[in-house]
């Protein structure tokens, strides 16, 4: 059976839905767990089922090679790196974003 490193796991988990700005009351409720569940998991006591990881990536904006580890962040291409950061804001921080981007080529042309 392959095993996975729970907690590394977990604290990409925690990391990604701070910075998503969620609670984690607010992020068992919106993937349908109750708190104590995704308290584990981030604290990489539980692991998860396939389902669960999948509502879990959706939700954080992650695939499961990025939750997973398998896939790094060392993104070669500037525009893959933009796009991949953007991919992980919120709607409200992809906006402000873009008209941040938009105020700088403006200015710099």
């Amino acid at each position: 059976m392959i095993d996975y490193d729970k907690k590394a796991v977990g604290e990409r988990i925690r990391s990604q839905r701070k910075a998503l700005g969620l609670t984690q009351e607010g992020f068992a409720e919106r993937i349908d767990c109750v708190p104590k569940f995704c308290a584990d998991i981030e604290g990489g006591k539980k692991g998860m089922s396939i389902t669960t990881m999948l509502k879990i990536c959706s939700l954080l904006k992650m695939t499961p090679d990025e939750l997973f580890g398998f896939k790094e962040s060392n993104i070669n291409d500037e525009t893959d790196l933009i796009i991949s950061a953007l991919n992980k804001c919120t709607e409200r921080q992809r906006k402000d974003a873009v008209e941040l981007l938009k105020l700088f080529i403006a200015a710099i042309k």
